[in-house]
C-alpha cells in the first residue's frame, strides 16, 4: 500500500448532485476517505451536468448549500469542456480517475494527453449496465492509452476484457460510505415500510407493482416511496395502494429516514438480474449500513458479497415478499438478526474505506509496471 499522499484528479458526472445519479453516493465516500488519509483530491465536472440541472431547477440552491454542510471541504470543480486545460489541472497529478458518463470526446482527450505528456496512472470508471445495453456506445469509447477499467461487477470487467476495449481490468464494487451511513437510534417510528429508490426507465415496472406496491396494498402497512421520475400513473397507482409519496430525498437524509421505519426492500432493475447478476445497487450497502432489515426482490449474487437469508431475504415472488414482510414486521428477532447481520458484512467488508485500500493496491502494482 502506498504511503505516500497522491494527488488524485477525478473526472465524474457531478460530485454535488445525487438526483437521479446514484454514483454521487459512492464518489462522495470515496473522496471523502481519500481526504481523510491525506491524499490531494480534485473532482471535476461539467458546468452542464444533468442531474445538477435537474436539482437546480426542481430545489432552488438550498441542496448545494446543505451539501457543504453536510460534506465540508468536499469541492466540485465546474467546467466547460472547450475551456479544459489539461496541461492545468493535470500538473502534477499521481493518479487520474475518468467515469463513464463523460462523454467519449473528453474519455478520447484525456488519453491523449496522458499519451503525450505521461506522469501518471489514468483509469477508466464503469457504473452501468451500458456495456450490455448500449455496447456499441460504450465500445466507441478510445481507451488505448488508458491503463484500465475499474468495473462495478466482474461481468462488466470480463465484457471489457472480452471485447478488447482495454488491457486490464478489476472489480471495484460500490460501498457504503459509514461516516453518513450508520445506525440512529431514538428516532420516534412513523412508519413500516420506506423504499428509496427512482422509477427510472421502464426497467422495473412490472417488478415495482409485483414486490413493491402489490404487498404493501394486500397488508394494509404504512408505507412510504421517495425517487425521482415517477410518472403520473405511477403516482396514482401509489395514492391507491396507500403510499405516501415523498419525491426527492437528499441522499444525506436518508439514515434518518431509515431509522423512521421498520423495513425497507430492494427492487433491482431487469439489467441486473437478467443479464448482469452480481452487482448490487449502492442502496443495499446504504441500507445494510443502517441496520433497517432489507427485503430483496430476486437477485443472484453470485460475486458472494453477502449471505442471503442471513444479511437480507429474497422474495421470489409477490406472495413471498408479502409473507417475508409479515415475518420482518411481527417478529422482533427475525428484524433485529437480520439488521445486526447485515451492518457486520458492510463494516467488514463493504466500506468506502476497503475500496480505498482496493484502488490504492490497483495504483502501486500499476506504478511498478
Amino acid at each position: 500500500m502506498t504511503q505516500n499522499p497522491l494527488h488524485i484528479v477525478m473526472f465524474y458526472h457531478s460530485l454535488l448532485s445525487d438526483w437521479n445519479h446514484g454514483n454521487a453516493h459512492f464518489l462522495r465516500g470515496i473522496v471523502s476517505e481519500l481526504r481523510s488519509r491525506g491524499h490531494q483530491v480534485s473532482v471535476y465536472e461539467p458546468h452542464d451536468a444533468w442531474s445538477l440541472q435537474n436539482l437546480l431547477a426542481e430545489h432552488g440552491d438550498a441542496p448545494i448549500a446543505q451539501f457543504k454542510t453536510i460534506y465540508p471541504g468536499l469541492e466540485s470543480i465546474r467546467y466547460h469542456q472547450e475551456a479544459l486545460d489539461l496541461d492545468k489541472v493535470l500538473d502534477g497529478a499521481d493518479l487520474v480517475i475518468v467515469h463513464e458518463w463523460n462523454n467519449q470526446e473528453c474519455v478520447a482527450r484525456i488519453g491523449e494527453h496522458r499519451d503525450k505528456v505521461g506522469g501518471y496512472r489514468l483509469l477508466f470508471h464503469d457504473t452501468h449496465h451500458r456495456s450490455v445495453s448500449d455496447r456499441t456506445s460504450m465500445a466507441a469509447y478510445n481507451l488505448s492509452n488508458y491503463d484500465g477499467v475499474l468495473a462495478f461487477g466482474s461481468i462488466i470487467r470480463d465484457i471489457y476484457l472480452t471485447e478488447g476495449w482495454t488491457k486490464q481490468a478489476w472489480t471495484w464494487h460500490e460501498a457504503a460510505d459509514t461516516r453518513i451511513f450508520h445506525p440512529i437510534t431514538g428516532v420516534e417510528s412513523v412508519g413500516d415500510l420506506v423504499w428509496i429508490g427512482n422509477w427510472g426507465d421502464e426497467e422495473r415496472t412490472a417488478e415495482l407493482y409485483e414486490f413493491l406496491i402489490e404487498p404493501i396494498k394486500a397488508l394494509g402497512i404504512k408505507a412510504k416511496v421517495h425517487g425521482v421520475r415517477y410518472p403520473k400513473d405511477a403516482i396514482a397507482s401509489l395514492k391507491a395502494a396507500g403510499i405516501d409519496y415523498g419525491g426527492w430525498l437528499p441522499n444525506y437524509e436518508v439514515p434518518q429516514v431509515f431509522a423512521r421505519f421498520r423495513v425497507t426492500i430492494h427492487v433491482p432493475r431487469r439489467f441486473y438480474t437478467q443479464i448482469l447478476p452480481g452487482i448490487p445497487t449502492i442502496r443495499v450497502f446504504e441500507a445494510l449500513a443502517c441496520g433497517i432489515p432489507l427485503i430483496s426482490a430476486p437477485w443472484d449474487d453470485v460475486e458472494g458479497l453477502f449471505t442471503p437469508g442471513q444479511d437480507f431475504l429474497i422474495a421470489h415472488t409477490g406472495e413471498e415478499m408479502q409473507q417475508h414482510l409479515k415475518d420482518v414486521l411481527h417478529n422482533p428477532d427475525i428484524a433485529q438478526n437480520l439488521a445486526q447481520n447485515g451492518r457486520r458484512t458492510i463494516l467488514e467488508r463493504h466500506t468506502c474505506a476497503h475500496r480505498v485500500d482496493e484502488l490504492l493496491y490497483i495504483y502501486t502494482t500499476l506504478h511498478s509496471i
